[in-house]
């Protein structure tokens, strides 16, 4: 190659390493872009309601979301809180019992198999076999583990500046979204800037439906798990309809996880109540995927389960916490950019000019 090749392939090589390097700061980033597109989408339904100029609705549409976020504080945190704890206290017990239900199958089985205790006797006796954490200790280290999985950062402090990073980035690029769009086509070669700004409007378009699609999908979620666990009689039902409802946002791994904790107490109460509490969440998301999810989500950009799981996964590792939280919307985006520029713009009119050779 020569040196102007060798050139370009150092500063792309460079570039590389740059942006590997500033991978926290982009994925804070594109949280803030997130945040942003949900208000502005909140803005622009306001505005096809109701004409009004859209410094009134964007103002209307922040005290809005302000009110909630405080009233939300002060009516639904503090219970959920309580009951969170509750639930973390619960669960070494619910784990002996689970434990204790475990071995008396496998004792009884074997009875009926070889027709003597022998079995049952050498596992039921065994006290180091299988030992559980005081149950102090294990709730601290669930509450310490849940902690990191959702903090934003390793420290309050840096989790602090993060958040207020997030949160000002928002703020800034829904006040003035189509100047920061601008500022983003201006990076762009000017023979693709008309294509390029049609592709960012797909991608907010996408980005929109799919943040109303998870709202009302979670809502419904949160809304049928809370029915469902008071009929059954399980108790901390809002913390548990809750949980249900904020980890339907991570798909395959969150409704697996929010599971775990109205098992743990309806096994607590009665072990028929876990096994109803089981196939009841199996019947709510088969009612999400195939009846909720559908109504409410007809032109939000299809992404394949396997590639959603395969996104989660890369995305965590990459960014961590955040981007398993953010592997959804990152998997829209660039499912639209990988149509719009690498199918349509560069493979379908390669394609086409082998035809025609």
């Amino acid at each position: 190659m020569k040196f102007p090749q060798w050139l370009s392939l150092a500063i792309l090589l460079a570039c590389g390493v740059l942006l590997w390097r500033l991978r926290d700061l982009l994925i804070h980033l594109f949280a803030g872009i997130v945040l942003a597109m949900a208000i502005c989408t909140l803005v622009n339904q306001l505005r096809s309601r109701w004409r009004m100029p859209r410094l009134i609705a964007l103002t209307i549409c922040l005290t809005s979301l302000l009110l909630i976020i405080c009233t939300a504080l002060a009516l639904i945190v503090p219970p959920f809180t309580e009951e969170f704890q509750q639930i973390i206290r619960q669960l070494p017990e619910a784990g002996r019992k689970l434990w204790v239900i475990a071995l008396s199958s496998i004792s009884q089985i074997s009875s009926l198999v070889y027709g003597n205790n022998a079995l049952e006797q050498s596992w039921t006796t065994s006290d180091n076999l299988f030992t559980f954490p005081d149950s102090t200790s294990l709730a601290s280290g669930v509450s310490q583990g849940i902690q990191k999985i959702l903090g934003i950062a390793g420290n309050l402090g840096n989790g602090l500046i993060q958040f207020i990073f997030v949160i000002s980035i928002a703020l800034m690029i829904s006040i003035q979204p189509k100047s920061y769009r601008e500022v983003a086509i201006q990076l762009v070669p000017s023979f693709y800037r008309r294509r390029a700004r049609k592709i960012l409007l797909e991608c907010g378009n996408s980005l929109s439906d799919w943040m109303v699609g998870v709202l009302i999908s979670s809502i419904c979620v949160a809304l049928l798990a809370g029915i469902g666990l008071s009929v059954l009689g399980v108790k901390l039902v809002m913390a548990n309809a809750i949980l249900a409802g904020i980890l339907n946002i991570i798909p395959n791994v969150g409704p697996t996880i929010s599971t775990i904790f109205p098992i743990s107490v309806a096994l607590l109460d009665a072990p028929w109540k876990a096994v109803a509490v089981v196939g009841l969440y199996v019947l709510i998301q088969n009612l999400e995927s195939y009846l909720i999810t559908p109504s409410v989500m007809q032109h939000q950009v299809k992404l394949l389960p396997g590639l959603t799981l395969t996104a989660q996964f890369t995305f965590a590792i990459l960014f961590g916490p955040l981007g398993l939280f953010l592997a959804l919307p990152l998997a829209v985006v660039l499912q639209v950019m990988i149509r719009e520029i690498l199918i349509h713009d560069l493979l379908d009119p390669w394609k086409k000019k082998l035809r025609e050779q």
